[in-house]
């Protein structure tokens, strides 16, 4: 009876943990604190279901197999072209905020102009 005590609380020990730690993005179905309440209230059933439905596992790792490897090959991107993001190059990104740096100090030197425009004409003797 003391040891089915003991494995109970480790396991509840364990699955808070391994609920801490998790980022929210690795936590299925419901929020953190609603699994931590789970598994306190409900601790051998709640353990079960965070185990089995609450938490993301990483996805498995392909160790290679039997049958022809070429059905199971993913197209690679060309090692000679440059990494794109939203159908940019790095270069075209750094062109665009060039561009954008550029149209901010055109705006701030004609504001600095219809500033100079708007006071009036000072009177020298």
């Amino acid at each position: 009876m003391f040891a089915v005590a003991v494995v109970t609380f480790m396991l509840v020990l364990g699955a808070l943990i391994d609920i801490i730690l998790r980022q929210d993005g690795q936590v299925k179905h419901l929020p953190k604190t609603m699994w931590i309440m789970i598994v306190i209230f409900l601790p051998l059933i709640g353990c079960i279901l965070w185990f089995t439905i609450g938490r993301e596992y990483a996805t498995p790792i392909d160790r290679g197999g039997f049958g022809d490897p070429r059905r199971r090959e993913t197209p690679r991107p060309n090692a000679d072209e440059p990494m794109r993001r939203n159908g940019k190059t790095t270069e075209d990104e750094l062109a665009e905020l060039d561009r954008e740096i550029e149209f901010y100090n055109k705006q701030a030197q004609l504001r600095r102009l219809q500033g100079e425009l708007d006071e009036p004409p000072r009177v020298s003797d």
